[in-house]
């Protein structure tokens, strides 16, 4: 159910993020200063890209490459800065969404260890308990046999007794 979720809301961040990068694909076109930096950007990855085909196909990669004219230069920053723009949103997004599953996590394994901790305080106060009652049966024994019920209450020394019995018979 989460994964379907996921996708939409990638895929809705996605169509949202492209005007915006539609609108600096045009902006990027229009100032002069701007312009001229990304003709540079765009002839570099020019280049590169078509080193790195040459080099893919076996061809020579020390030839002379030919760098795109100014609108093709500019079309293709524009491109790939618009590219760059949606992929730095989707970027955004998948870290935004593991921070808050880290977050969410470290939440869990926190209540995990207060769990465990609750569990262990509570288990320390029933051995506290357990001791405390051994020490009463222990302390009643002693009250019993001093006034002679021994009989009445079967404790553990009427049943050790009860035991020896037989072996002082034979």
């Amino acid at each position: 159910m989460v994964l379907p979720l996921v996708k939409l809301g990638t895929l809705a961040l996605k169509s949202f993020s492209k005007p915006f990068a539609s609108r600096l694909k045009k902006q990027a076109g229009l100032h002069p200063k701007f312009r001229k930096f990304i003709v540079g950007i765009a002839q570099a990855n020019h280049r590169l890209t078509t080193t790195v085909q040459r080099r893919i196909y076996g061809h020579a990669t020390d030839v002379e490459i030919r760098p795109l004219n100014e609108e093709k230069a500019v079309q293709a920053a524009s491109e790939l800065i618009g590219e760059l723009f949606i992929f730095s949103v989707a970027g955004v997004a998948v870290i935004f969404e593991w921070q808050r599953s880290s977050r969410s996590e470290a939440r869990k394994e926190e209540m995990r260890k207060q769990e465990m901790e609750a569990i262990r305080q509570r288990e320390e106060e029933l051995s506290k308990e357990i001791e405390l009652l051994k020490l009463k049966i222990v302390e009643l024994e002693k009250l019993a046999n001093a006034r002679g019920l021994s009989g009445v209450f079967h404790f553990k020394s009427a049943q050790q007794g009860a035991t020896e019995q037989p072996a002082n018979a034979a």
